[in-house]
């Protein structure tokens, strides 16, 4: 059973409408159609714009006008009322055919008129506007036999705001403070305020971040004023830095922008700058300038010496001290102080008077220490190059040949060969002893090793000892034999008798 309850519970959840009858929707439609075509014969009747926007101390038209299509509806009288807030209304203007014209609010008095004295367009203008004029206008037609009829108009008052910035004068210390100032006062609607900063926030780039707040108040007129403070932990590097507010609002014709400086005070730093270290005795140019950096600039310089009173060869001319001729007086501390409304600080340098002067050498723009030191690479780059090429050239030289060795040749059933280059060059072959009688010597030929024969006196004519040019009966040495080595099988020359 519950399940079958169940089942019939789902079944009735799930069951879809049944659809209305047509003539239903039909119905429907009608009365739409005549509630719309009700609704537009109406408005026709009064045309009236839906809304204007105007501005302080201007004038602004208010339009009206009866539309009639039948002519059957009489005029009576038209009013305008003013409806500045909800559940108020005013008449301020009233025009009857028979009885003329009627201001009745005294507030617009004066500064309402009719464009046109009749009932078909009783529109009228309002000169010296005020932002409290804003709000419904609604021109209302009394008629026969139909009754009233209206149409209503919205007047929006706008305001450019009156914009200001300022920079506020802050003392450097650890806590924040409000650095500037931005306001865009009596606009409508309200403005908006952003803020270009070149310190911490945006752009900073020294670890100081910036912040800003924004305020708003609202008077009774309908204005609205915005007020903006940057707040800045102050430090002297933040003096002088720019920061830039800017304005929207919707009646500018441009974005407004106001650059600031900022204006942060500190105490003063000092230093002693001029000495040169040769203060030599009687040197008539010696001088010594305290600079001091603050905010305010300090004034009050004040000169002093560790040892006393100021030597009498010294002149004191705001922070420039000058020595008219070196002695031994002023080999001295020299100490220099100021001061601004923050507070003081000093410092101190101390001369050491020499005998003689030290001659400094004349030193070289930095123009032609540039210029030396290019002409020093190019030598040095030419020389390095010189040295590659010369070694390069050696290295050449004394390497292996570019040809291949001979191959060896075979004589007589075996292979020797011709020559090697480890064997005693030909100049110190020339320069050996002949050898004596008998020595085994070889053809250049190729053919075998001959022996000198011991009992030929005249010496072996391939060989032995050279004849005798002065014996009559020696025969001329033969010429010297060609050899039978194909060319290109060595390199070897034939041998040299001498």
């Amino acid at each position: 059973m519950a399940r079958n309850g169940v089942g019939v519970g789902v079944g009735v959840g799930v069951r879809r409408p049944t659809s209305p009858p047509l003539f239903l929707l039909l119905l429907v439609v009608a009365l739409v159609l005549l509630l719309f075509l009700f609704h537009g014969v109406g408005a026709q009747k009064v045309r009236v714009e839906e809304e204007l926007e105007a501005y302080p101390n201007e004038s602004v038209d208010l339009r009206c006008q009866f539309v009639d299509g039948g002519g059957k509806t009489k005029l009576t009288q038209v009013s305008w009322i003013w409806e500045p807030m909800e559940g108020q209304r005013d008449n301020i203007a009233v025009y009857h055919p028979f009885y003329g014209q009627s201001f009745p609010n005294l507030s617009f008095k004066d500064r309402v008129v009719f464009l046109h004295n009749n009932l078909e367009n009783p529109s009228i203008r309002i000169s010296d506007l005020r932002m409290s004029d804003a709000g419904r206008f609604t021109c209302e037609y009394a008629t026969y036999p139909s009754g009233n009829e209206q149409g209503t108009t919205t007047l929006v008052m706008l305001a450019k705001p009156k914009n200001s910035a300022e920079a506020l004068t802050v003392r450097a210390g650890t806590e924040a403070a409000v650095v500037a100032r931005c306001q865009a006062a009596d606009g409508k609607p309200a403005a908006s305020i952003r803020w270009l900063a070149s310190v911490g926030g945006v752009h900073g780039n020294h670890g100081n971040h910036g912040n800003h707040s924004t305020s708003r108040s609202e008077a009774p007129d309908g204005t609205v004023t915005v007020r903006s403070e940057y707040r800045l932990v102050p430090t002297p590097a933040d003096h002088g830095r720019e920061l830039t507010c800017v304005v929207d609002q919707r009646t500018q014709d441009k974005t407004w922008t106001r650059p600031l400086r900022l204006s942060v005070e500190y105490p003063p730093s000092v230093s002693i700058e001029g000495y040169d270290h040769n203060w030599y005795v009687g040197r008539s140019d010696a001088a010594l300038v305290c600079t001091a950096e603050g905010n305010p600039q300090p004034t009050a310089v004040t000169w002093s010496a560790a040892s006393g009173p100021l030597p009498d060869s010294v002149l004191v001319d705001g922070n420039k001290l000058t020595v008219s001729k070196v002695d031994d007086a002023v080999n001295t501390t020299f100490i220099c102080q100021v001061e601004n409304k923050h507070g003081a600080a000093k410092d101190q340098i101390t001369t050491l008077v020499i005998e003689k002067e030290r001659r400094m050498a004349p030193g070289l723009s930095t123009g032609a220490l540039i210029g030396a030191l290019l002409g020093a690479l190019a030598v040095i780059g030419v020389v390095a190059g010189l040295v590659v090429f010369i070694r390069r050239r050696r290295r050449d030289a004394d390497g292996p040949p570019k040809h291949k060795p001979p191959p060896p040749v075979k004589m007589d059933g075996s292979t020797q060969l011709l020559d090697k280059t480890s064997e005693t060059p030909a100049a110190a072959t020339e320069m050996a002893p002949l050898r004596p009688a008998g020595d085994v010597y070889y053809e250049p030929t190729g053919r075998q090793p001959v022996a000198n024969s011991a009992g030929d006196s005249r010496g072996a004519p391939n060989g032995g000892g050279p004849p005798s040019p002065d014996d009559p009966h020696s025969p001329r040495p033969p010429s010297p034999p060609t050899a039978n080595i194909a060319r290109g099988e060595s390199f070897v020359s034939p041998a040299m008798y001498v």
